[in-house]
């Protein structure tokens, strides 16, 4: 009995323990901030967390007076561990956006500067091809946007570019398209499944294709040339499952157009 009593005599020294730890020791040291304002163009480690410590001047992005920044809230946290701030990010936030306090200026110029309701615009140039990361994006009064302008930076975030884009321009819906998965001439798996039955075989990309795309594709055996639906790198479907792919990716093309108008 005395190992037995000895084992309930440690369980209840660590509960006792545990219950004296501050509750910022068992959720992750570090709070962030709610509705980040910062004064100056430098967003800081002490810009985002209540309690950064000797690592509240760390320097983590950048944001122009009057703007707002769309932060990566994977990249801050990884940023914030590497200097001893620990965020555990129990919310499970995907972006953390900040704003900047619009700079001082005389009054003629603050009633130019007033041009219009905020629209996402890009931090920096972009060529053909690269996908768009949250860091590339920020809120801006002084871009003109289309009609086709997006509302929400995560209806953007990991397109990619169609056409070069330039620093500063408003973010267009024309400008990206998902990133292409399968390219032209590839050899990838085309798999066939219905009832628990499932079946694959190789076939050559006849031409390119996102994810929930059409792709054309060839039967290098029979010379048969049937069409597929993009789902990955290098992997594609048809049957049942292709065609419910294609009706989500209809829906979600109507829901996106209403959003717009």
């Amino acid at each position: 009995m005395r190992p037995l009593k000895a084992l309930a005599h440690l369980w209840l020294s660590l509960a006792l323990a545990l219950l004296a730890l501050p509750a910022a020791a068992l959720a992750g040291a570090a709070q962030l901030r709610q509705d980040i304002v910062v004064s100056g163009g430098r967003v800081t480690l002490g810009d985002l967390f209540v309690d950064a410590g000797p690592a509240a001047g760390v320097f983590v992005a950048r944001v122009q007076p009057g703007q707002a920044a769309v932060l990566d809230a994977t990249q801050v946290q990884i940023i914030a561990r590497s200097n001893g701030v620990d965020w555990g990010n129990l919310a499970g936030l995907r972006r953390i956006t900040v704003q900047a306090a619009a700079a001082a200026e005389p009054r003629a110029e603050a009633k130019a500067a007033m041009r219009g309701p905020q629209v996402l615009a890009y931090v920096h140039s972009l060529n053909t091809g690269d996908i768009v990361q949250a860091q590339d994006l920020t809120w801006s009064r002084e871009a003109v946007a289309g009609l086709d302008a997006p509302r929400d930076p995560d209806s953007v975030i990991g397109m990619a570019a169609r056409r070069p884009v330039r620093e500063g321009d408003a973010v267009s819906l024309r400008d990206i398209s998902a990133p292409v998965v399968i390219k032209k001439d590839d050899v990838i798996s085309v798999t066939f499944a219905v009832s628990g039955l499932s079946l694959s075989l190789q076939a050559k990309a006849m031409t390119d294709a996102a994810v929930g795309q059409s792709v054309a594709v060839i039967n290098p055996a029979s010379k048969k040339v049937i069409q597929a639906v993009a789902t990955a790198p290098g992997q594609a479907v048809v049957g049942p499952e292709a065609e419910q792919i294609k009706a989500a990716a209809r829906l979600s093309a109507s829901r996106q157009s209403l959003a717009l108008r």
